[in-house]
């Protein structure tokens, strides 16, 4: 009882909603075995031949190709199609296919060589030794689709179905009138058939196999039985004659109970199904290797005077098949390509074969019934009773037939399998499977623009997302450039602003702030001892003002040798080191004033052991004797134009030896204000020269004041003190022209200039008063060498005279 009970379970089928039962028209068809057609002298053969791309051209004209080459190739849904036979490739272009629209596609032409050639093939009979994967890429490299109408890729239908799916059915329910492929395949082929879905179900691990079959086809169910045998792995289902009972919805509705949910697929419950031609494609192209070439076409209707079934190459014209089966066109005669309810007119007899050519339909008037003209819906609701999809026809009618798309996608219009339920039982004639396929296209194209839209959009979004990343990094650059430019410009400009400070203020070392404090005490000393000289006598001084002058001198040219005077003060980077120039310009005065003092000493005698020393320096400073002896004769012919301007005066012819003297000095007057200093000064001993001259006739001072005016004079001609004044010359002379640019400095050189001249008119002045003493007493000065010290006295004069000469000469040239 409990397997008879499991086993009743088993076999218990369900009803769906809906359906219609129209006449069969079977019988015409199904009762000859399949036959082979001679082949046709050209082959077009479209690269779409299912749902999806067409795939990539890899042949080209004037190619030989064997049958079962590829032609195209390609991944997904791009399946690939086969060479129907061996022949040259005619030519690539467009011609009408099988489509309502009667559009042109891209086909290849082939023309055929009559050999019929296969290319060499790889069996796969031991397919459960190999992955399963390998076996549904076998599966998509044959080109398999779905044969039962629909032209879904298999392989991409398997892949989707590997995990999951527990039930496989077969579907070989072949519902639709007059179609009678399925019936005769399984009647001649039915192992093949059974083989490949063996091989189905151990791709996709099913745990039942059920091969559903309505109960119209004896003789199918006959071969499947025999075929099977004891094997219980596969199981027959027979199922009541209805339409569209073969509708994959449907048929899993009978067969398992469960339905599919609006917009979900079979898989969402477990289930796959598969077409019988499908199996036995998958069978030829595993166990034997061989790709889709051919596929079985009913021929039918009463136009045909023979019609069956035949073994139809892909690609073989219609008009091709009509022939060979006595169709006699009647006038407006149409040619249906597929069933009576589902099929479409041909545009043409043109078009070729396709992999969802399962029947072709020439009907007679009589047979297609009253062509009656559309009339107005009268909402009888029979086509509602009618759906087996459980839609609303009439509401989808309207929908469609006033374009509110909206409402016909709520209200489900893609869950129409177009099986023409509803427009067989309208009593008003209205082709409202017409309607849904134009409803339909519509909202893919639809869909397909939102899809572009969306693509555009995102594509867009990403250009501005992009464009912007690089605004902000070029941004980024920018300012990090800007930022490193102001750090290199800041750097830059501090680095310029201290280098100016260093040359305009430049901090003093210890050496610098020595010097200059030594050039303050020093100055501070020539000073008191200026004071002094004014204001006492030369015994009570405390301070030798000659000394100190000479000390202020010698510290003021540390000073600006340490810090230079021009840096200082002005703050600009000279082109030459000023130190260099000022140390040349001091150098070549000592060498002009060598020179001439060289040239002098030949007529004058020997000076003191004690002025050897100060003279060393200017010795040693000697380098270039042409500049030197330059210098001396330019000196010497200034001195003599100045005495030939000035004329000859009353005064005593000066000595020889003083005129190389008196062209040492005129040799180291070239600053102007050292020379309009100068000039005063000359002008003032000039005048005491005078004064002096004058008195010659003054009465003889005192006795006991002879001794002391005859020491001074004596110490007043020593010739180390004439040495320390020309070392003071010479040094006054070198700050001069170190401190051009300050006034300060020229106006302390000037003070010490003023009182060097000072002590040297007092010198002249003494000098003149010994002489003149000399001459007119000689017997009040017992202990002086009267000869000498008058000569000496003469000469001082002379210099004198000659300096004051120059300075007012110098004087007039700057006026």
């Amino acid at each position: 009882m409990l397997n008879l009970f499991n086993f009743l379970k088993k076999e218990k089928v369900w009803d769906f909603q809906g359906g219609i039962h129209p006449p069969e028209m079977k019988t015409q068809s199904n009762g000859t075995p399949l036959s082979e057609l001679p082949l046709p002298h050209r082959f077009i053969i479209p690269l779409k031949q299912h749902i999806g791309h067409e795939g990539e051209i890899c042949v080209a004209p004037g190619d030989h190709v064997l049958r079962g080459q590829p032609l195209t190739f390609g991944t997904g849904r791009m399946l690939p199609v086969h060479a129907p036979t061996s022949g040259v490739i005619e030519d690539i272009g467009q011609h009408m296919t099988a489509h309502p629209s009667g559009l042109s596609e891209l086909c290849i032409f082939l023309t055929p060589d009559g050999d019929d050639r296969w290319m060499p093939l790889d069996p796969l009979p031991d397919y459960r030794q190999h992955p399963r994967t390998d076996v549904v890429q076998r599966i998509h490299d044959a080109g398999i689709a779905g044969l039962g109408g629909a032209g879904f890729p298999s392989a991409t239908k398997l892949k989707g179905g590997l995990r999951g799916v527990k039930t496989l059915i077969i579907n070989a329910a072949e519902c639709e009138p007059y179609i009678t492929a399925d019936d005769r395949l399984m009647q001649d082929y039915a192992a093949e058939v059974l083989e490949g879905s063996r091989i189905l179900a151990w791709v996709l691990q099913a745990e039942r196999v059920m091969i559903g079959i309505e109960d119209n086809k004896p003789e199918a169910i006959a071969a499947l039985k025999q075929a099977l045998g004891s094997e219980r792995d596969l199981q027959i289902r027979v199922i009541p004659t209805k339409y569209p009972s073969g509708g994959a919805k449907q048929l899993t509705r009978i067969l398992t109970g469960m339905e599919v949910p609006h917009g979900g697929r079979s898989t969402d419950i477990g289930v796959l199904m598969q077409n019988v031609g499908t199996a036995w494609a998958v069978k030829r192209a595993i166990i034997n290797g061989e790709p889709i070439t051919e596929r079985v076409v009913t021929l039918t209707g009463e136009a045909i005077a023979q019609p069956r079934n035949v073994w139809s190459r892909l690609g073989t014209p219609i008009s091709h098949l009509l022939h060979h089966v006595g169709f006699t066109p009647a006038p407006r005669q149409m040619v249906i390509m597929g069933g009576p309810l589902m099929g479409f007119t041909l545009p043409s007899l043109d078009v070729p074969v396709v992999k969802i050519t399962n029947c072709i339909l020439a009907p007679s008037a009589s047979e297609m019934g009253n062509n009656d003209e559309e009339q107005s819906c009268i909402r009888c609701s029979a086509c509602a009773d009618a759906c087996p999809a459980k839609l609303l026809p009439q509401q989808l009618y309207w929908f469609s037939q006033g374009g509110d798309h909206d409402k016909a996608r709520s209200h489900h219009i893609d869950d129409c399998i177009e099986c023409g339920a509803c427009a067989y039982v309208c009593p008003s004639n209205i082709p409202l499977v017409q309607y849904y396929r134009q409803e339909k296209a519509e909202l893919r194209a639809i869909d397909l623009e939102a899809k572009r839209t969306l693509e555009a959009k995102a594509r867009f979004e990403a250009r501005q997302a992009r464009l912007e990343r690089e605004k902000q990094a070029r941004e980024a650059r920018h300012e990090e450039a800007k930022q490193r430019v102001a750090r290199t410009d800041t750097r830059e400009l501090a680095a310029a602003k201290a280098r100016v400070k260093a040359r305009q203020t430049p901090e003093p070392d210890e050496a610098t702030l020595d010097a200059q404090r030594e050039a303050r005490h020093a100055q501070a000393r020539l000073r008191q001892a200026e004071a002094q000289a004014e204001t006492q006598p030369v015994t009570r001084q405390s301070i030798d003002p000659r000394k100190a002058a000479v000390e202020a001198a010698i510290a003021r040219a540390k000073a600006k040798k340490v810090t230079p005077a021009d840096a200082v003060e002005n703050g600009a980077e000279a082109s030459v080191d000023p130190r260099k120039a000022a140390v040349e310009a001091a150098v070549a005065r000592a060498k002009a004033k060598k020179a001439a003092q060289a040239e002098g000493n030949e007529a004058m005698p020997p000076a003191a052991p004690d002025s050897v020393p100060e003279a060393a320096p200017d010795a040693a400073a000697e380098t270039d004797p042409r500049k030197a002896a330059v210098q001396a004769a330019i000196a010497r012919a200034k001195a003599k134009k100045a005495a030939q301007a000035e004329g000859n005066e009353a005064t005593p012819p000066a000595a020889p030896d003083s005129v190389p003297e008196v062209a040492s000095d005129a040799a180291a007057e070239t600053d102007p204000r050292k020379a309009a200093i100068q000039a005063a000064i000359a002008r003032a001993k000039a005048k005491k020269a005078a004064q002096a001259e004058g008195n010659e006739a003054t009465p003889p001072a005192a006795p006991d004041s002879v001794p002391e005016v005859a020491s001074d004079a004596a110490a007043e001609t020593d010739p180390r003190k004439a040495a320390i004044q020309a070392a003071i010359a010479r040094a006054k002379a070198k700050k001069a022209a170190q401190a051009e640019s300050d006034a300060d400095a020229a106006s302390r050189d000037a003070a010490a200039l003023a009182t060097a001249a000072h002590f040297a008119v007092e010198n002249a002045e003494q000098a003149q008063e010994q002489a003149n003493n000399a001459n007119a007493e000689p017997e009040q000065a017992p202990e002086l060498n009267q000869p000498d010290d008058a000569r000496k006295a003469a000469i001082a004069a002379a210099i004198a005279r000659a300096k004051a000469r120059k300075a007012q000469s110098s004087t007039t040239l700057e006026d």
